[in-house]
């Protein structure tokens, strides 16, 4: 059976393993090994702390089959975008030239450095195994981040961010980067994309200009790609945008890829949610729904069919809270597939 479930310090190895097979831009999962296991550690504390804790924090899933103990798939949650630091993007934004002598006007696309996003709920951390790229593990994974949001509404801002990877080639090359940020860095955009996942954001203020950048000034193809996502990330657009995510006026400094934006209330999953009590016994037919604990520290989510009805107790698989640890009484939610 597939279960999201915390990350801890066994999974490293096969976080390792799974960022290397994916052909997502994980930029938030750094391959510095060390870099890595200190993001577990992170995570270890955020899970175990839960409400208590003040200030930002990260939380890290994985996706375990949990028939042969293999990691699937990692995804992460970020209470405050930029953990405390300014969480850089380019807002894309208009200024207007006009001259009444010669009768001229214009409207001209500007990039300006913002941060204004700091501080928003982010959703990272996102890579699956190409195998489950199509089945509802990729559903799942990046869902499971919701329900446990459900159950710790308090925790996170009201606003929900997501950076979609932008465009770049199978060598690393990234239009956008060579149009702007590599003047300024003098590095590529592999080593750019590095720097990022080891440092965070925040080298960016060092090098960065602040200056507004007038988009008719880069090439063509650098501007064809500004708020354009990889085709690698098309099926995570058309779930973030059934969620009720929308395009924003941000895009990713590095690659030049939209930044989604939701509220956390309006969003499908979190509409639809239902709290009752786990009754664990034999489920013949009913729908699909993702179903979780409501525990912080040993918090479980996977797939499973229900036969929702009235009452304060569901009937729930045995099979599916055993998946849960949970028992008689104990609380659940769940949602529509």
């Amino acid at each position: 059976m597939l279960v999201v479930r915390p990350s801890n310090f066994v999974d490293l190895t096969s976080i390792e393993r799974l960022l290397n097979a994916t052909d997502a831009r994980v930029t938030t999962l750094p391959k510095d090994r060390d870099k890595l296991s200190e993001k577990i550690g992170q995570s270890d504390d955020a899970f175990k702390t839960g409400v208590d804790q003040e200030g930002p924090a990260s939380f890290l899933f994985v996706l375990e089959d949990t028939d042969n103990q293999t990691l699937m798939g990692t995804s992460g949650i970020d209470t405050e975008a930029g953990g405390g630091y300014p969480f850089f993007n380019y807002r894309i934004d208009a200024v207007v030239h006009a001259s009444h002598h010669l009768d001229v006007s214009s409207k001209v696309p500007v990039l300006f450095l913002s941060h204004e996003l700091t501080g928003k709920t982010l959703l990272r951390s996102f890579s699956i195994d190409p195998e489950h790229k199509n089945s509802d593990a990729f559903d799942l994974l990046s869902r499971a981040r919701l329900l446990f949001m459900a159950c710790l509404p308090e925790r996170f801002h009201r606003e929900v961010i997501i950076e979609i990877q932008g465009i770049f080639d199978d060598k690393g090359e990234c239009p956008f980067w060579d149009a702007v940020g590599r003047h300024f860095f003098g590095i590529d955009f592999n080593t750019a994309d590095y720097y990022c996942s080891v440092k965070s954001k925040t080298f960016m203020s060092e090098l960065i200009p602040q200056h507004p950048i007038y988009v008719p000034l880069l090439p063509e193809v650098a501007q064809g790609n500004i708020g354009q996502n990889h085709e690698a990330a098309n099926r995570a657009c058309q779930l973030f945008y059934r969620e009720g995510f929308s395009k924003t006026v941000f895009i990713d400094p590095f690659d030049g890829g939209p930044v989604l934006t939701g509220e956390l209330n309006n969003l499908f999953t979190l509409k639809q949610v239902r709290h009752k009590k786990a009754r664990p016994s034999d489920v013949v037919g009913g729908l699909k729904y993702l179903i979780s604990n409501r525990s912080l520290s040993d918090f479980r989510c996977t797939i499973g069919t229900l036969v929702d009805g009235i009452g304060e107790t569901i009937r729930i698989p045995e099979n599916v809270a055993e998946a849960l640890n949970v028992k008689e009484g104990d609380p659940i939610a769940y949602a529509p597939l």
